[in-house]
């Protein structure tokens, strides 16, 4: 039996590139509830999404440059955490702090459209 394949207008890498920023995301916040590793059930939580997030990221980058890859994967997850904190951890959610968000993220889509441009060998 074999796995599902994203649509041909979003290939592997960039799933596998999406899935770790999604594992990003739930590491840093398992890793706040973990309390500084006072609290293990939050902080295996974080270790092994934190272990899951770097294969993933790892696998993807046999096809992606480092730069654009690495880039992305950061990009997204740091929006991620700051949209998580501000939604359920009550954190500032100020307009100025929401504008570089969407920042990054014209930042992280700009990337994904450059790369689809660059011939590979």
């Amino acid at each position: 039996m074999s796995l599902p394949q994203p649509p041909d207008w979003l290939p592997l890498p960039w799933v596998l590139l999406g899935t770790a920023a999604v594992l990003e995301v739930v590491w840093a916040l398992a890793l706040k509830e973990s309390q500084g590793f006072t609290r293990p059930w939050p902080g295996v939580l974080a270790v092994g999404a934190a272990a899951v997030s770097f294969l993933l990221l790892s696998l993807a980058l046999r096809d992606l440059p480092v730069g654009t890859g690495y880039a992305v994967w950061v990009g997204l997850g740091a929006v991620g955490v700051a949209l998580a904190g501000m939604t359920l951890l009550g954190e500032s959610a100020d307009p100025w702090r929401i504008g570089f968000l969407v920042l990054i993220l014209v930042g992280v889509a700009g990337l994904h459209v450059a790369e689809a441009r660059v011939p590979h060998p």
